[in-house]
């Protein structure tokens, strides 16, 4: 038989919330030793996920896009809004400033090799897992599933 998502998914995982301080957001990842986690807002349901990847900009800091000068005229090489999103993102205070707004979840009942297939079609780390409300019930990560691979 077929492993389910539910069957090998970590219950219950750590969350926050939008308005969290970007500092206790660290602190949460840091002392649990997790990569990324959900953000739902105060009925429980996804808004978004916060991940090291999104933290990264505070410490690389953002380069302008290249330009030049063309008769007292700048001229952007590449489009200068994805530098402000950058700008934004390295200036955050709180979850909402940084988190990635689009999420890919997982329904519970999903078979382990479609998630499986799905995280690396994807290139991401982790599947949030929620139920037919859209509350956040579990967390999927690649660890899960190699720790199911080892029968652990």
């Amino acid at each position: 038989m077929t492993k389910t998502v539910q069957d090998v998914m970590t219950s219950k995982p750590i969350t926050v919330n939008p308005k969290t301080l970007l500092t206790e957001a660290i602190k949460i990842l840091a002392s649990n030793k997790i990569s990324g986690m959900p953000v739902v807002n105060d009925g429980g349901k996804l808004v978004g996920v916060i991940s090291e990847t999104d933290l990264m900009w505070r410490e690389t800091g953002v380069e302008p896009p290249p330009y030049f000068m063309f008769l007292d005229s700048i001229i952007y090489l590449e489009n200068p809004a994805r530098y402000e999103k950058e700008i934004h993102k390295a200036l955050g205070q709180i979850v909402e400033d940084v988190m990635t707004k689009k999420s890919i979840t997982i329904s519970p009942n999903e078979a382990l090799p479609k998630a499986a297939h799905l995280m690396m079609e994807k290139k991401i780390r982790r599947l949030i897992v929620v139920d037919d409300n859209g509350l956040v019930i579990g967390i999927l990560t690649r660890g899960d599933i190699i720790r199911s691979m080892a029968n652990i």
